[in-house]
């Protein structure tokens, strides 16, 4: 049985279990249903533990990798725009959807109670919030678990190592990736305990909770997927229409990727199903492709930080936890920058989202209600998120073929047509 198999099992059999305790009231059923939670919290710690150095590294690695990005070039500055850009209205549509089904998924005030809640204070106003990101000791902030100065030092540290020569920007990016790599596997050691640990969490929410748990969790996939979707109808095609041509040929394109990135949920092996279906269906050339589909797949999570935002929407109506402007920035802010470089681990987007969770003041216990249903969405993400690649290529070919010259892009498009009949 696979992993994520596991871990689904662990789910239901939590559910199932405490759902037979809480209904029958059973004083045995509900004694090892509340018994278990120590476990459950156990495998919390766990991933806690594993979070910080996670997130440093694979920022670190992410970012500096990249190099000098003024040596880009153009192309792969307008990818990268298009990109960013539209991982923050990802983000966006993730929590406007989420927040839109929350009506469906139960009354609002704490589906669930308890927790290790993250405590917040005093809400700040618009400078307090801008200087707080900025750590006067990283050392500290990592030793705190405040993520987001934490993050916004790694950046702005990977930016600068970007900027070295290649001899001395190598050793820092190799340290840094074997930091990484061994964290990994760190986190695939914890998440053989995830059945366990997932059962042990479930089984006392669900004794407590009775079926809310059940139709929140439904609710939620339900809510990612339909995001997901209004998501591509609402800005891809319509980018794709604006700067290239109509979209059936995008939709063409990625008739061949769909298929890989929705079975393999990973965009890295989509990479040549990409690369046939850009040059191939949409006529892009090889000079622009090269470029601009290894950068856009290891860069580009729009599917990824569209599910991380509606996550965080859904959990904090889970535990009840209010939050308001300052804080909500601080979440899209920290998904954001996770979205940018999310670590190629099982189940990253749920393993990547202690920064915004903190931001938020929701329990990291939320980790673990997401990890065993994520399956689903996770294969529905890893499409979107393919799309996104090809969607940034079309963009830069149409910016590189034709400018803004609209009378140069409708030659170009005529030339496509002409190819696509012959």
């Amino acid at each position: 049985m696979g992993k994520n198999a596991a871990i689904a099992l662990g789910l239901a059999l939590g559910l199932l279990f405490g759902l037979t305790a809480g209904l029958s009231g059973n004083a045995t059923l509900l004694a090892v249903a509340g018994g278990v939670a120590p476990i459950g919290r156990a495998f919390i710690n766990l991933i806690q533990m594993v979070v910080v150095p996670l997130v440093a590294t694979s920022v670190f690695s992410g970012v500096a990798t990249m190099g000098d990005l003024r040596l880009i070039g153009r192309n792969g500055g307008l990818a990268i725009l298009f990109l960013w850009g539209t991982t923050l209205l990802a983000i966006l549509t993730g929590m406007g959807v989420m927040a839109a089904a929350l009506p469906l998924a139960g009354p609002s005030g704490g589906i669930i109670a308890g927790g290790a809640v993250v405590e917040t204070t005093a809400l700040p106003g618009a400078a307090d919030f801008l200087l707080s990101l900025i750590p006067a000791n990283a050392v500290r902030a990592a030793a705190e678990g405040a993520l987001l100065p934490l993050m916004v030092f790694t950046v702005l540290f990977a930016a600068a190592a970007g900027t070295l020569p290649d001899e001395k920007r190598r050793p820092l990016v190799e340290l840094s990736d074997a930091a990484t790599q061994a964290l990994i596997k760190l986190v695939h050691w914890v998440l053989w305990t995830a059945p366990i640990g997932v059962f042990a969490l479930a089984a006392p929410v669900a004794a407590t909770t009775g079926w809310g748990m059940l139709r929140s969790l439904g609710v939620f996939v339900g809510a990612v997927i339909v995001a997901l979707i209004v998501f591509v109808i609402a800005v891809y095609l319509p980018a794709i229409r604006f700067w290239w041509r109509p979209g059936r040929h995008f939709l063409r394109a990625n008739a061949i990727t769909a298929p890989i990135a929705f079975s393999t949920t990973s965009s890295a092996a989509t990479i040549p199903a990409m690369f046939e279906a850009t040059e191939q269906v949409l006529h892009i050339p090889r000079s622009t492709t090269s470029l601009i589909i290894p950068l856009a797949a290891a860069v580009n999570r729009s599917g990824s930080a569209l599910f991380q935002g509606a996550a965080l929407v859904f959990l904090a109506h889970l535990y009840g936890t209010p939050f308001g402007l300052s804080a909500l920035l601080g979440a899209v802010f920290a998904t954001f920058l996770v979205a940018l470089t999310i670590a190629p681990v099982p189940s990253a987007s749920v393993m990547t989202l202690p920064p915004a969770m903190v931001a938020l003041g929701i329990p990291l216990d939320g980790i673990a209600v997401l990890l065993g249903v994520d399956r689903i969405p996770d294969m529905f993400r890893t499409v979107v998120n393919v799309m996104g690649d090809v969607a940034a290529v079309a963009v830069v070919d149409g910016q590189t073929a034709s400018g803004w010259d609209t009378s140069n892009r409708r030659m170009t498009n005529r030339r496509i047509a002409t190819n696509e009949v012959r």
